[in-house]
């Protein structure tokens, strides 16, 4: 069990001690994590008490009131951004306004917390820090490590994220310009994809954590029977935005039984992959086939584009990882150069197959071939 340690700064002391109550026998874990915290309770009843303790002993939370006697929460917040510790703070005030609010974000301040608050309010806000402080730790000691697959996982959450920000940014501007009308019913389709894509970047962390568990052999892999189709059209309804401002036209054909045996959320990855890739490096007024063939033995699934294409030396390098295309074509297409590297690895992981066939300025096609056993 690891601890964190946990300064409570308010100057009444029935709200240091219920919260010493609250998280006294309070732990936080998440299947990311090699082992849960606890937590190891401090208090402060003024500004500059915690100041001393902070320069005295390791913290790694600091609940921070602002109105305190003396110096205030602010003061104490800029005096832990110029000695920058590494530790998370959390606003706990009865007085938010705006002018605090962008003060203490300015300093540094992680997340706001409202007075009075309820027992779950206190456990979840500390969650999230804990979870907070955990990945900015581990982010720090791979850059240190400088280990190629702790380097490719930080590329990869970052390249993966932009997926739904991309579907829920192309959601707003519709909205915005209502395009479908005055009527807020109108919307109901878009609000719904938005939060399912907004539910899937809050558990994409934990998804691109179980990757560097793939790539040393140790990831639990959930295997179940999944229905292809319903996860490339997930993965189109992701791109529709893009898709329109291309006005470039996906089609989805399913052919006998298309049900498999696999991992959903790394089918899901590389059906986003290939999908978004056929979207994105496309022509204006394209198309995007996507086809799924039952073969008894096996499925085989297509992604077919009418794009800019690529070169036979360009098609040999294509899976290798940090490998992007790089031509006057391609200049404003931003990417990691892994998408593909990682659709590779998890499509091996099925005992599966993946190939490419391209010819310049008419298109390309991706053929995945995955064993039913």
């Amino acid at each position: 069990m690891a601890t964190l340690h946990v300064l409570i700064v308010d100057d009444e002391p029935g709200i240091r001690s219920g919260v010493c109550r609250i998280l006294s026998n309070f732990t936080v874990g998440y299947a990311f994590m090699d082992e849960d915290f606890d937590f190891n309770l401090i208090e402060a009843g003024t500004g500059e008490e915690a100041v001393e303790i902070l320069s005295k002993q390791q913290v790694d939370v600091v609940l921070l009131d602002n109105k305190l006697p003396g110096m205030d929460g602010i003061e104490v917040l800029e005096t832990i951004k110029k000695q920058d510790y590494d530790l998370a703070v959390v606003m706990i005030t009865s007085y938010a306004s705006l002018d605090l609010a962008v003060k203490a974000t300015k300093n540094g301040a992680f997340n706001f917390m409202p007075k009075p608050f309820t027992p779950n309010e206190l456990r979840a806000s500390i969650e999230n820090v804990a979870k907070h402080l955990y990945l900015k730790r581990m982010t720090r000691k791979m850059q240190i490590e400088g280990k190629q697959i702790r380097f490719q996982f930080l590329s990869v959450l970052s390249h993966e994220l932009k997926s739904p920000i991309n579907a829920v940014e192309g959601y707003l501007k519709m909205m915005q310009e209502r395009q479908l009308g005055d009527k807020i019913e109108d919307y109901d389709k878009m609000v719904e994809r938005s939060l399912i894509r907004l539910r899937g970047m809050r558990n994409l962390i934990m998804d691109m954590l179980d990757l560097t568990k793939i790539e040393s052999g140790k990831k639990e892999r959930k295997l179940r029977d999944i229905e292809l189709g319903t996860i490339a059209q997930t993965a189109m309804d992701t791109m529709e935005p893009y898709s329109i401002q291309k006005n470039v036209k996906m089609t989805l054909q399913k052919s006998g039984n298309t049900y498999l045996l696999a991992d959903a959320d790394e089918m899901e990855i590389v059906f986003n992959n290939l999908i978004s890739n056929a979207v994105k490096y496309n022509k204006d007024n394209g198309k995007v086939d996507v086809a799924i063939v039952d073969q008894g033995s096996s499925i085989k699934i297509t992604v077919t584009d009418t794009g800019i294409g690529m070169s036979p030396d360009d098609m040999e390098k294509i899976f290798q990882d940090f490998v992007r295309i790089k031509n006057s074509k391609t200049k404003e297409i931003t990417g990691t150069g892994l998408g593909l590297s990682i659709a590779k690895k998890m499509v091996e992981q099925h005992n599966g197959t993946i190939t490419v066939s391209s010819i310049p300025d008419e298109g390309t096609t991706f053929e995945v071939t995955l064993p039913r056993n």
